[in-house]
């Protein structure tokens, strides 16, 4: 609160005791300077100036009791003008006065405070900027001031409440800059949070600008602020909740002006280099003709392109620069809730619906909530002729997820097939139809049968562009999820031919690191040189001895295929009948397959029993002393075999066995694999053997590599995450879809074309205009000949026209009578 004055102290007797008067007051700038330089010296300056400030404010507050009726001019021009000058003054100069100005920040805000509707615009916009030197100077806190700032925003001052906003942020940010302060800032959000929680909207909408702003600075770049900005939506005034809600979806699209460096080069760090085989190189650059040179130099730079474009893209989807306000909902599943049941209630125009529609999908789709009722909702809307139809049909498609039922979604996918694609339709619409189905089946397969994928496959035979790519689009995608829904002729050659659709609430638990596999066959096609040289000096020694040795074997040797040692094959077909039981362990999903195979392996393996032990008594008739060491190594086979028949016989009786079974197999033959760690140069050759086989893929589909099988260049199916993470765009629905132009827009394109080209002439006029001289016939013509040689010229001239009509068949019918 002010000071309260003595009556007797006036600006007059003020103005007396002040030397030099109105020459000193006018000279403030110069003593502003002096003052700064040598504080002790003026300290009877600064009391007297002081003594005036108190007694103008006085003054001021007298003249506002006695004309309380005119609100604007309240406190006089000269009186006004002078308050101002000696506010900004005793500001500038009040860090070297700390004692003597101590209740200065008190006067100017309650001034301020109280009188703030009452004061003139220019006389306020002084005393703002005093107060605002007072807290950058650190004489007085941010947080003592701030609401004083909230209130100047919402006197209707334009300038006041421009130069309030900008010092809250400013400040803000500046404060922020080297660390975060979170007990200043926790202090400042709650009275912007309190504010914004009211029921006054100008307050409210002052406070939620101040936090976008800051949000969008990533200064408060929390979860509170988020959350907050996210019950904006919420509020009473209809004005404040279209702000939140055009906040949260036009978020994504806000260029982020202080890290746009520093993502810049985060990206260009995070993305793998395109790594290319020599040979691939080589071959672009050095084997063929100088055109066919030129053209694979041409697709070389188109491969490298698009995979810095499609990693560029998956880095910004899927990446860690990814953010939404809507990822950090502490209740997301109350909110998409509580959003919906206003929107149900809600009498806003068509547009704030549709708003309310994509944050509420948007929301859905991010954390996978289950909201039943909302596609119940959003089929009342889905008709060709609908107002916005494609935003409504994107919403449509991002609420749509693995984890809502099938049930839920069908009435809503069939009441799309039935109102945008058929006969009767037009084609843009049965383009938009298609695209929607895709985007829905990309999330939701199990939606789409047999006999209606069908339908819509024959529409690739359509003439309109639009049509056939969306229709053979969907053929791509059902190449991927399930082949078998496909009629022979539209599979073409499938990875997975027999691909099926997860079940409702399937999962996949990951057992490995991704893209091990492709270091354990980078290790094994390293290894297969050395590999492959032992193994051919062990078996061509093993075939001499047993050359040497084995005599008598012709008929195990049609039996096994006419192989050499009886060993050998006994220990292939083991491994084979082994490798046989396997395959039938691991695909686990039939159990009624699964029992043939076992059942099949017993009877496979018992036969092999019995062929080995009459093998081996006939061995030992004949030659004891050389088939000792071979009669223990196949009794040590046998016993293991018979173990691992009672094992499968054992196992037969439950699923849970046969699979405990596979596992505990698995382990005892890979027992290093399972506790291997992986280094960080393991990870590094991962991401490169991950490039490589990209850039192998890119080269085929651009017909680089022929060498490479072109049933692994398939269409990529995003992850739930990514398609989760990734925004449906409406216009992405309408490729390809090419609309009639208006009179208007093809005269701008006529108009277009036309500026890099001359004037239009015909081809004789620019002839006639020619500058090059005339031409060889035009000169003939004008050529002055003899008389002679016209005369023989004309004489020849008549005889060819003779000839001719002779040719013609015309008769001579003589020479005219008359003259």
């Amino acid at each position: 609160m002010p000071r309260q004055h003595a009556p007797s102290f006036t600006p007059e007797a003020a103005s007396e005791s002040t030397p030099g008067g109105a020459g000193e007051r006018q000279s403030l700038p110069a003593l502003q300077g002096k003052m700064k330089r040598d504080p002790e010296g003026y300290e009877e300056e600064l009391r007297q100036l002081r003594r005036h400030f108190e007694s103008s404010v006085f003054l001021f507050r007298q003249q506002a009791a006695l004309s309380s009726t005119s609100s604007s001019g309240g406190g006089g021009g000269d009186v006004a003008k002078e308050l101002g000058d000696l506010a900004l003054f005793l500001a500038h100069v009040a860090p070297f006065y700390p004692e003597d100005l101590a209740d200065l920040p008190d006067q100017i805000g309650g001034l301020l405070d109280t009188n703030a509707r009452a004061l003139p615009s220019g006389l306020r916009v002084h005393l703002v900027q005093a107060l605002i030197l007072l807290v950058n100077r650190k004489i007085v806190d941010l947080e003592d001031t701030m609401e004083l700032f909230m209130e100047l925003q919402v006197i209707g001052d334009r300038a006041v409440k421009k130069l309030a906003f900008s010092h809250i942020v400013h400040s803000i940010r500046r404060m922020n800059q080297t660390h975060k302060n979170e007990t200043r800032n926790r202090k400042m959000q709650n009275i912007l949070f309190t504010l914004l929680q009211g029921e006054e909207e100008s307050r409210a909408k002052r406070a939620f600008t101040i936090l976008c702003d800051l949000h969008r600075r990533r200064v408060w770049f929390d979860e509170r602020t988020a959350n907050a900005i996210c019950n904006a939506c919420f509020h009473a005034s209809s004005r404040i909740m279209i702000a939140a809600i055009s906040f949260l979806l036009g978020y994504e699209n806000v260029e982020q002006e202080d890290d746009s460096d520093a993502s810049s080069s985060e990206d260009e760090a995070q993305n793998p280099q395109v790594i290319l085989s020599k040979e691939d190189v080589y071959k672009a650059n050095h084997k063929g003709t100088t055109a066919t040179k030129k053209k694979k130099k041409a697709k070389l730079q188109r491969v490298i392109r698009s995979m810095k474009r499609q990693q560029r893209k998956s880095t910004e989807e899927a990446g860690s620069n990814y953010y939404s306000p809507l990822t950090y909902l502490k209740d997301p599943q109350g909110f998409a809730e509580k959003l919906f049941s206003r929107l149900q209630k809600c009498n806003e125009r068509f547009e704030v619906r549709m708003m309310m529609l994509k944050v509420i999908a948007r929301t859905i789709g991010l954390h996978h909530l289950v909201l039943l009722n909302f596609y119940p909702y959003l089929q009342r809307y889905v008709q060709p002729h609908q107002r916005d139809v494609t935003t409504l049909l994107a919403a449509a498609v991002q609420a749509c997820h693995d984890m809502v039922p099938p049930d839920a979604v069908e009435p809503l996918f069939k009441q799309i097939v039935n109102q945008f694609v058929h006969d009767h339709s037009r084609p843009e619409a049965i383009a938009v139809g298609l695209n929607v189905v895709r985007e829905i089946c990309m999330r939701i397969p199990l939606l789409m049968n047999e006999d209606l994928l069908q339908d819509l496959v024959l529409y690739k035979k359509s003439h309109e562009k639009a049509v056939s790519i969306a229709a053979r689009s969907l053929v791509t995608l059902f190449r991927e999820i399930c082949p078998s829904l496909l009629v022979k002729k539209d599979r073409g050659r499938p990875v997975d031919p027999k691909a099926r659709p997860k079940a409702f609430g399937e999962t996949t638990v990951a057992s490995d690191v991704p893209g091990a596999e492709l270091l354990d066959e980078d290790f094994s096609s390293e290894g297969e040189g050395e590999g492959n040289a032992s193994d051919a000096l062990e078996s061509d020694d093993e075939k001499t001895n047993k050359l040497d040795t084995d005599e008598g074997m012709e008929e195990e040797d049609e039996l096994s295929g006419g192989e050499d040692d009886t060993e050998e094959a006994d220990e292939d077909q083991d491994i084979s009948d082994s490798d046989k039981s396997d395959d039938g362990l691991e695909y686990d999903s039939d159990m009624a397959e699964e029992e043939n195979d076992a059942s099949d392996d017993d009877e496979q393996l018992s036969e092999h029993l019995d062929d080995s032990e009459s093998e081996g008594s006939d061995q030992d008739e004949d030659n004891d002393l050389d088939d000792k060491s071979k009669d223990s190594c196949s009794k040590s086979n046998k016993r293991k075999l018979s173990d691992y028949i009672g094992q499968l016989n054992a196992a037969d009786s439950s699923l849970r066995a046969l699979k405990k079974l596979a596992g505990a197999k698995k382990a005892e033959t890979s027992p290093d694999e399972a506790g291997k760690i992986l280094s960080d140069e393991d990870f590094k050759r991962i991401r490169e053997l991950k490039a490589k086989k990209e850039a192998k893929m890119a080269l085929a589909q651009h017909g680089l590599s022929k060498g490479t099988d072109t049933r692994s260049v398939t269409f990529k199916i995003p992850s739930s995450d990514q398609l989760s993470m990734k925004r449906v765009d409406p216009s992405m629905l309408e490729a390809h879809i090419r609309r009639k132009l208006t009179k208007e827009e093809r005269l701008e394109l006529v108009k277009a074309g036309r500026e890099d080209r001359g004037k239009y002439q015909a081809r004789t006029a620019v002839k006639q205009k020619k500058t090059g001289g005339l031409s060889n016939r035009q000169k003939q013509h004008k050529k002055r000949m003899p008389l002679a040689a016209s005369r023989a010229k004309a004489a020849r001239s008549r005889q060819e026209k003779k000839k001719q009509q002779k040719h013609s068949g015309k008769q001579f019918r003589g020479r005219k009578a008359w003259k």
